[in-house]
């Protein structure tokens, strides 16, 4: 029978800045189990003045921990027991909701999509009302929050070492695909043995491209279901919705990353359907949308989206 975990954010169950195949997971689950992972974001230097509340968890976490390199602070690593090289770790969104009042965004010099325009730093602090699922930025618009987590990510193939979480890779990581909300799921293909699963970089909400850097970046609480797919197995990630599926391109050219995508689409009609690449390459320009999933973090992010119902 699967059980449910809980996993606090703490100075003990954190990395920050570097995913790093060495790391001892903090937990081990079997396959089936639903984990929720407490998250938080931010460096001493995004933290809000009062009245804004820094989660007691944060304070900790900066008082205890330093960052091995710019990046994020990640949850985890979570190991599923009996995950091996070459295997699948499917990961099911169960829930996703913001973990404080208040997020942050904002920009800052030789960083963006427009570092030339804007050479210099911004921060904005955001506040969020959890109850209406809203936030309220500075020029009086009220944005609808669409909670995600910009990183899920695996444990790199041990030959890569220590890697910063900011490029996004073949293990997943620093993603930014808006579509990762509740009822979405992710497969990432598996490089160490536990596969060493973590998550955080929390987004209230994230237009495609991300295109100053930051999105909304919040705390954020998400509960996963990992299921060890030993039928499967990836070479790169790829997701669906209830909607859709979606195949993943990464590379600092962001038509090679288009290309990997609609690589991957192909493939993936392939396998559920028998189509002919051929076939498959016809039906992707004529229902397959390809969206900039960010052009901000290293290698520029291309998502290819194709409806479920069609396939229905």
């Amino acid at each position: 029978m699967s059980r449910h975990h809980v996993v606090e954010a703490s100075p003990e169950t954190i990395h920050w800045g570097v995913f790093d195949p060495s790391l001892r997971p903090i937990l081990t689950v079997e396959s089936g189990d639903s984990v929720t992972f407490h998250c938080v974001s931010g460096g001493r230097d995004a933290m809000p003045p009062p009245p804004y509340v820094v989660p007691p968890a944060l304070r900790a976490i900066h008082e205890r921990c330093a960052p091995r390199a710019p990046g994020h602070i990640l949850t985890g690593p979570v190991a599923v027991a009996g995950a091996e090289p070459g295997d699948t770790l499917e990961v099911r969104v169960k829930d996703v909701r913001p973990g404080a009042d208040w997020g942050y965004t904002g920009f800052r010099p030789l960083r963006g999509s427009l570092p030339e325009d804007f050479p210099y730093t911004r921060l904005l602090h955001i506040p969020v009302d959890r109850d209406r699922g809203m936030a309220r930025l500075p020029w009086g618009m009220d944005l609808p929050l669409s909670p995600f987590f910009g990183v899920m990510g695996v444990a790199p193939p041990p030959h890569y070492g220590v890697v910063s979480t900011i490029e996004p890779r073949e293990y997943g990581g620093n993603l930014d695909l808006k579509e990762m909300t509740a009822g979405s799921t992710l497969y990432l293909p598996v490089f160490n043995p536990g596969a060493l699963f973590s998550a955080g970089d929390g987004h209230g909400v994230q237009g495609d491209g991300e295109v100053s850097l930051m999105a909304l970046e919040m705390c954020m609480t998400g509960t996963f279901e990992l299921i060890l797919r030993k039928d499967l197995s990836l070479k790169f990630p790829r997701a669906e919705t209830p909607t859709h599926w979606i195949t993943l391109g990464l590379n600092e050219d962001l038509d090679q990353a288009a290309k990997q995508a609609l690589r991957g689409m192909i493939a993936l009609l392939g396998e559920i359907r028998n189509m002919h690449p051929a076939d498959a390459y016809s039906l992707c320009s004529l229902a397959v949308d390809l969206r900039v999933t960010q052009i901000v973090d290293g290698n520029k992010g291309i998502h290819a989206m194709l409806p479920k119902s069609l396939l229905a």
